[in-house]
């Protein structure tokens, strides 16, 4: 694990990098071709199977309150055609790992394949567990990514951080930012959770 052992670099600040995420890998490249014109545009495009592609703005703002560094190892749940997850890829670098579950499958084939086009071989994009949310059996992470709209905190995906990590996820139309505690304080329940404005996203389908 690394998120306790990562430390960002002098002047090297979360906007910036993820400035350089979305610069290497532009939207367009992860849109059907009937909306692909359309890339441009803040708000959300539609992929198919009632699912989009989420708003530039919103997306930006997810990755700065996340806070990712080189080398870590990042989730994704909800990751559709695989946009946000490549810019993850980009993120955490050649020497981490980032990982997207996504529930329908034909997204899951469309994903990989832009995945492989977006040249970031240490990202990977799996059918979600219809009995699990998030990938408890790749766990701990430390960054967790919720590209959906939970009913309530999704408690599960707290337990799948390491210590020290941090989740952003949407929840109840406010998005959350959770901070998981370091040993001894590092019980799931007890992570501090701090709100950052209202957005809007398809609802996450929990197990």
């Amino acid at each position: 694990m690394s998120a306790p052992g990562v430390q960002p670099r002098a002047g090297d600040q979360p906007d910036a990098r993820v400035d350089a995420a979305f610069a290497a890998q532009p939207r367009e490249r992860f849109l059907p071709e009937s909306v692909r014109g359309q890339a441009a545009l803040d708000q959300p495009l539609p992929i198919g199977f009632a699912q989009t592609n989420s708003q530039p703005t919103t997306v930006r703002d997810m990755l700065v309150l996340l806070d990712v560094h080189r080398g870590m190892k990042v989730l994704e749940v909800g990751a559709g055609t695989g946009w946000v997850l490549a810019m993850l890829a980009e993120l955490v670098g050649v020497d981490g790992t980032a990982i997207g579950t996504e529930r329908i499958h034909r997204l899951v084939e469309a994903g990989n394949a832009n995945l492989v086009a977006a040249d970031v071989p240490w990202a990977r994009l799996v059918e979600a567990d219809e009995h699990a949310l998030g990938a408890p059996e790749e766990a701990p992470f430390d960054r967790i990514l919720v590209s959906a709209m939970a009913g309530r905190m999704p408690r599960t995906l707290v337990a799948q951080l390491a210590p020290g990590g941090v989740m952003v996820a949407p929840v109840r139309m406010r998005m959350m930012r959770v901070v998981r505690g370091l040993p001894p304080h590092d019980d799931p329940d007890d992570a501090v959770v701090t709100e950052h404005g209202g957005y809007r996203f398809v609802p996450l389908i929990e197990p």
